[in-house]
């Protein structure tokens, strides 16, 4: 049990709601996600027709970081993404869809938003070499 709830109703609570974020905040667990994925790409799922850029971004999205807190049971979910995302981008798409596709981002974590509530963070990128400009 992970003790009582803050009450921000009593002024003097040694649990109030500060204090229970501190808390929060200390015990969070971040993830490091590598920058690719190399587990093998899942097949896109049947029922319709998938156009050359909805597989081109299937493929792009289990190659990246996100992918690998990714299991089976998100094969779904991301499809729905990159429909509804398909949607939007080509202009066929109602609010709804906008809206669909913005949720399912932050749920599957492909946004910052999305990264930062999920405890995910991207490894650090190697340093691009520095090279010396001409003249100077």
């Amino acid at each position: 049990m992970p003790g009582p709830m803050p009450n921000p109703s009593k002024d003097r609570s040694r649990y109030t709601a500060s204090r229970a974020s501190e808390r929060a905040a200390k015990t969070r667990r971040v993830i490091v996600l590598p920058l690719v994925c190399t587990d093998p790409v899942p097949d896109l799922p049947p029922g319709r027709d998938w156009s050359p850029a909805e597989r081109e971004m299937w493929d792009l999205l289990w190659e990246g970081p996100q992918a690998n807190e990714w299991d089976d049971s998100f094969v779904m979910a991301v499809a729905m993404y990159v429909a509804h995302t398909s949607a939007v981008l080509s202009s066929r798409a109602t609010a709804w869809h906008a809206q669909e596709a913005r949720h399912l981002g932050d749920r599957l974590g492909l946004t910052p938003q999305g990264m930062a509530a999920l405890g995910w963070q991207l490894a650090p990128a190697e340093a691009a070499p520095v090279v010396p400009l001409r003249g100077a």
